[in-house]
């Protein structure tokens, strides 16, 4: 357990332990600026950690904060708060075979050469399931746990990926990328903000919460 201190003004101080799943990371400056504009003599750490994870340090007090799926991990002993509605785009190369398309099936995409993250996360799951209900998928020609390392491969124009679309507006993937919706079906999963539920909640995870029940930021 850290300590929580109070500052000579009073207010807050001491460091905020966050556990975010990759593919949300881009978002957590959304909470921690204005959370530091309200208590600046909170300092903050911020890792990148899979949901099964975020739940586990949850548990153990490990973390103050997570930031991960609200609709799939058991989250009914954590208090939960939603942040945003995650959707998904097939990022290829305009010269891709797919690369011109407006919008694109899941059905086509299980047809596409692709690298993906790996399947500890989430994400991977939620989309390995997406492309199997589509049809016949195979497993993906390159995985890894570097989103950088997929957009490598993506540039060379042999390979595609599939990110949620605030990761891709985050990269500016540039005039050689193309970022193609996915529909058929057009399915959004919940982000969230998770907290222990233990009564009193520590101080730095309740000023958390409680500037995320306010809503407002901008993710």
């Amino acid at each position: 357990m850290h300590a929580e201190l109070a500052s000579a003004t009073g207010g807050l101080a001491g460091v905020l332990r966050m556990a975010v799943i990759p593919t949300a990371l881009t978002v957590v400056a959304g909470l921690t600026t204005p959370f530091r504009a309200r208590h600046p003599n909170v300092r903050f750490s911020v890792q990148s950690c899979n949901s099964v994870n975020i739940l586990r340090q949850l548990e153990n007090a490990e973390i103050d904060a997570g930031v991960t799926y609200l609709d799939h991990e058991p989250v009914g002993k954590f208090r939960a708060l939603p942040l945003y509605q995650e959707r998904y785009r097939l990022v290829s190369t305009r010269s891709s075979p797919l690369g011109q398309r407006r919008a694109v099936s899941w059905a086509e995409v299980s047809q596409t050469p692709l690298c993906l993250l790996t399947p500890d996360m989430q994400n991977r799951r939620i989309i390995d399931r997406l492309l199997s209900n589509a049809g016949t998928h195979a497993p993906p020609a390159l995985e890894s746990n570097s989103i950088v390392a997929l957009l490598a491969h993506v540039r060379t124009g042999d390979w595609s990926c599939v990110l949620p679309e605030k990761l891709v507006a985050f990269f500016g993937l540039g005039q050689d990328f193309r970022a193609i919706p996915i529909n058929e079906p057009d399915e959004a999963h919940m982000v969230g903000l998770l907290v222990t539920e233990h009564t009193p909640m520590p101080p730095l995870a309740q000023a958390l919460f409680s500037l995320v029940a306010e809503g407002g930021l901008v993710l």
